[in-house]
């Protein structure tokens, strides 16, 4: 049974363990499609989602993460990053590779939907690379509407091209 929730100091422990240890293999579909495809320098990885970051970011600027567990099994996480006292951006979602297609993103998603609800976030905002169709329709079925296409200079020299979704918080 799939269990959300908002993630503990000891479920941010062991989310850096376990994501720091799967982005080793740069040949695994994580690496692949959070890594690799964006050029991103294996440095800059291995910061992002040290321990000292992830609970730096929720403690220096307010973000909060989701985790999913299917039993003791952790399969899944989201980061929600407050903009201002009523928008946020989902900075990332990922359901690991062997737990997709099930349905976790989407309820996960629902999950932060109502957690934004509930915390006066009226709007969310969320980027996906042009190319990452995937993630586009996974937006657009939970209701984000795309806002712009921008190109972003990367902080490690590369031009990334994004598109921009919005959702609406009633």
């Amino acid at each position: 049974m799939v269990e959300i929730r908002i993630a503990s100091e000891k479920d941010i422990r062991n989310l850096s363990a376990m994501l720091l240890k799967l982005l080793e293999d740069e040949n695994s579909q994580v690496y692949r499609e959070n890594v690799a495809k964006f050029c991103i320098p294996k440095d800059r990885v291995r910061n992002a989602f040290s321990l000292e970051t992830l609970l730096n970011s929720r403690l220096d600027r307010g973000d909060e993460f989701f985790i999913s567990f299917d039993g003791d099994e952790l399969i899944g996480f989201a980061q929600l990053v407050k903009l201002d006292s009523s928008a946020a951006e989902l900075d990332r979602i990922i359901i690991f590779p062997e737990h997709s297609r099930k349905g976790v993103d989407t309820r996960l998603m629902l999950y932060i939907i109502e957690y934004a609800k509930k915390s006066g976030i009226k709007r969310i905002i969320a980027n996906a690379g042009e190319g990452e169709t995937q993630a586009r329709k996974f937006y657009e079925k939970n209701g984000f509407e795309m806002k712009a296409e921008k190109t972003v200079e990367t902080p490690w020299g590369n031009e990334l091209r994004l598109i921009e979704y919005e959702l609406r918080i009633a």
